[in-house]
């Protein structure tokens, strides 16, 4: 949204980011001190990513999910005293609440107790980079990928319930297939072991796109998410989606994308396995996915985002 709101209306928006050396603590003082100073003169301040500051009562923003409220359990103490401080007060003073699914309004009006009226549902959009025509090789050669895989895509936390894939992935190397996890861990955040699962650790920008496009599948057990954007990606680049059902996943992948309950190990392996062994059924989901992920572009994102930030200026 920072390139694409002014590129729609440069009369209307201009950027202010944060000095790059600045992260965590120290972003966060930031954004509450300097940030409202250097904003001074604007009519609306627009936050993308869940914080903003406190001070005066211009803000819009977007709030992705309540997670952290919803289930502290998966973070750092501290992190979730910050979080049911800040985001309740945000979301009573902000002038408009935009978040990225029904879901997550839901989530939103039942924990932070915001009027419905006040919360608007901007859905997010899939880079034009996640093409099925994106080159897999510098993806498998910098991760080592050399036969089939099947892809998990997520941070290191038990929310992504990894758990659930031990039994799909011993039915998957069955068939010479590996299947491989990208993400790292945050220092806020419960980490999860992912037994069965090759770890590939974080795994840079420009290698996403071919790692999605190189990939037999995805699988997506989450307990809780406020949109799964990975699920989209994996669409847009033309891989079938294996689901939970739970949070917002159905909201973004149905009709396209399979849906399983996260505790059913059997349902994911059985779903994963079959995709990964019958060519027809995964090019007919394939296919479906590709289609379902073309309704959902950034450009379709910042022009209602605009439209909603033009109605309370």
């Amino acid at each position: 949204m920072s390139i694409r709101l002014p590129r729609l209306r440069p009369d209307r928006y201009r950027v202010i980011r944060p000095p790059q050396k600045l992260a965590h603590r120290a972003g966060h003082a930031w954004e509450q001190g300097a940030l409202p100073l250097l904003a001074r003169g604007s009519e609306l301040l627009y936050s993308p990513a869940n914080l903003a500051p406190l001070a005066g009562r211009r803000n819009v923003v977007v709030i992705h999910d309540v997670a952290a409220l919803r289930h502290p359990e998966w973070y750092r103490p501290l992190y979730v005293t910050y979080q049911r401080w800040m985001l309740p007060a945000l979301a009573r003073r902000a002038r408009l609440v935009l978040t990225v699914s029904e879901f997550s309004k839901r989530e939103l009006v039942e924990v932070l107790q915001v009027e419905p009226g006040r919360v608007a549902v901007v859905p997010n959009g899939v880079g034009e980079r996640f093409t099925p025509e994106a080159d897999p090789a510098p993806a498998r050669a910098a991760h080592h990928l050399d036969g089939p895989y099947v892809l998990v895509v997520g941070t290191r936390i038990a929310r992504k319930n990894l758990g659930a894939m031990r039994e799909a992935a011993t039915r998957l190397r069955d068939h010479g297939v590996q299947l491989v996890h990208a993400g790292s861990g945050r220092d806020y955040m419960r980490a999860e072991q992912a037994d069965g699962l090759r770890p590939l650790g974080y795994v840079e920008e420009e290698h996403l796109p071919g790692l999605y496009a190189g990939a037999l599948a995805l699988a997506m057990p989450s307990l809780y998410e406020g949109f799964g954007l990975p699920c989209l990606e994996a669409m847009a680049c033309g891989v079938p989606v294996v689901a939970s059902n739970r949070g917002a996943l159905p909201e973004t992948c149905a009709p396209a994308g399979i849906l399983v309950e996260p505790d059913d190990q059997e349902g994911f392996a059985g779903e994963l396995e079959r995709l990964a062994a019958d060519d027809t059924h995964r090019r007919r989901i394939a296919d479906a996915s590709l289609e379902h992920a073309r309704g959902f572009t950034w450009e379709r994102t910042a022009t209602e985002t605009d439209s909603l930030i033009a109605g309370v200026m």
